[in-house]
């Protein structure tokens, strides 16, 4: 039977405290056939995935349908999961052969060099952003900081104060629930808000990057 918790991404109670243990019991859950906590993963971790999958592939539609082909190689790969790194470390490394084997199957050349998953763990849309030093591509850059300020502004105060705690400040999700006085599975919850809300506004602005870059 499922393990039922108040919303996706919390700890049941009784059950694993941190993180990674937290992690390993979902997969657990998955391995016995519970699709649900693959679920909770997957709105885990698409977020930090499709970013990480961004460095590789700048155009936002096609880094999508990468992340999702991550995910779904992952469910498929997961009873061979035992547990020996952590579930991110080892879902970064089906991304990263993800993307670079779709970038060979499209006759496009794979970075030489791989990113890191302790650096892939930071919040990194920025990293799709960042073009050349020219006075179009400034006024670019201007544009793309002014519209996540614009959006965060925008979210509700609990959404606003837990994205600006994680990427700000660079809060753990422990220290952020502990400063909210909340669940941590309602950290993850309202970050995860956070950055969809922000996304959505950065989308048209992604696309006119990627044509940028892709100017002689």
């Amino acid at each position: 039977m499922a393990v039922k918790s108040s919303s996706p991404g919390t700890p049941p109670t009784g059950g694993p405290t941190s993180e990674t243990e937290f992690d390993h019991e979902l997969v657990r859950r998955v391995q016995r056939g519970d699709s649900t906590a693959f679920d909770a993963l997957v709105r885990k971790y698409q977020h930090r995935i499709t970013s990480l999958i961004g460095r590789y592939i700048p155009d936002w539609s096609e880094c999508q349908d990468v992340a999702q082909e991550t995910f779904i190689r992952a469910y498929r790969a997961l009873g061979n999961f035992r547990g020996d790194a952590q579930f991110y470390t080892w879902l970064h490394r089906i991304a990263v052969n993800t993307a670079k084997n779709h970038l060979v199957s499209q006759n496009r050349r794979p970075p030489t060099d791989d990113i890191d998953a302790s650096d892939a763990e930071q919040f990194d849309t920025g990293a799709r952003l960042r073009v050349t030093d020219t006075p179009e591509h400034e006024l670019l850059r201007q544009e793309i900081e002014r519209t996540v300020m614009r959006a965060v502004e925008a979210l509700p105060e609990e959404l606003r104060t837990a994205i600006t705690l994680r990427e700000m400040d660079g809060l753990s999700y422990d220290e952020i629930a502990e400063r909210m006085a909340c669940p941590i599975g309602t950290v993850r919850s309202r970050i995860f808000r956070a950055r969809e809300a922000i996304d959505v506004q950065l989308e048209p602005l992604l696309d006119k990057t990627t044509r940028e870059r892709a100017r002689p």
